[in-house]
């Protein structure tokens, strides 16, 4: 339980971006009636939350379908970057081999990967999008997870050592301990990218339940404040989907200094 005191601690770190937020949408608002700026141009923000009442059904509908490719691609893509990472770690061949394919897979522009994934898995499939997500995150999350594996003190392995510990003792009680915190650290960037994978690939062709589709054919139509509300619902989506690592995150390793100083 989070008593009052640390309750009012952490209100009180995050007073200066809920200040800045609010004065954000208060010059937002006010340059666009000043200047008379267009819908098309820039819906005001009054105009977007109006949106959301009227459209919230769809919104809603296309903000779970999308928000749920990306979730399963971010699982996909970590999952196989931690089962590679390891496999690098352990074995050099399998490092200078899979780095090279990792970068060029990172290197792919998304709106490349689109059309080949609606040619692999057809254009209403979630497969695609999954797949363009799963390639997307799994570079950061190996990178950085191979890193932390294989940046343990020489100390911390000599100690192992003279305890007579194997190499899966040692992978479980030192190496893993020390690379959780990269771990973490890439998939919170991972799970920003996996909701920008989706989107893009989703305006390439999908469901019309999906936030990707839903611009695309909002802003065709001209109708901007839609447009405009659904890209607020997919930055909160994100915004969530990042929390829910930071929250696994406290759970998993509270020890670290990046957890006890948040």
């Amino acid at each position: 339980m989070i008593n009052r005191t640390e309750l009012l601690r952490k209100l009180y770190f995050r007073l200066p971006a809920i200040g800045i937020f609010i004065g954000g949408l208060i010059i937002w608002e006010g340059l666009v009636r000043a200047f008379d700026i267009k819908g098309f141009i820039l819906p005001a923000p009054t105009a977007i939350t109006a949106t959301f009442a009227t459209e919230t059904a769809d919104l809603l509908a296309a903000g779970a379908g999308t928000f749920s490719t990306a979730l399963a691609g971010l699982l996909l893509g970590g999952f196989l970057a931690v089962l590679t990472a390891l496999a690098a770690a352990r074995w050099r061949f399998v490092r200078d081999g899979a780095l090279p394919f990792a970068v060029a897979a990172n290197s792919t522009p998304i709106i490349v990967l689109a059309p080949i994934a609606n040619s692999w898995f057809g254009l209403r499939s979630p497969f695609g999008s999954i797949f363009v997500v799963a390639v997307l995150v799994f570079f950061p999350v190996m990178i950085n997870l191979v890193r932390g594996l294989l940046s343990v003190e020489a100390s911390g392995i000599e100690l192992m050592e003279s305890y007579a510990a194997g190499r899966l003792t040692t992978l479980w009680k030192l190496q893993l301990p020390n690379a959780t915190p990269y771990l973490f650290s890439a998939l919170k960037v991972a799970a920003a990218l996996s909701l920008i994978g989706a989107i893009v690939k989703e305006f390439f062709g999908g469901s019309q339940e999906r936030l990707g589709q839903y611009i695309t054919t909002k802003a065709g139509l001209l109708q901007f404040e839609e447009a405009w509300a659904a890209i607020v619902l997919a930055s909160l989506f994100g915004i969530a989907l990042y929390n829910i690592v930071v929250l696994i995150e406290r759970r998993v390793i509270p020890w670290h200094v990046s957890v006890r100083n948040a």
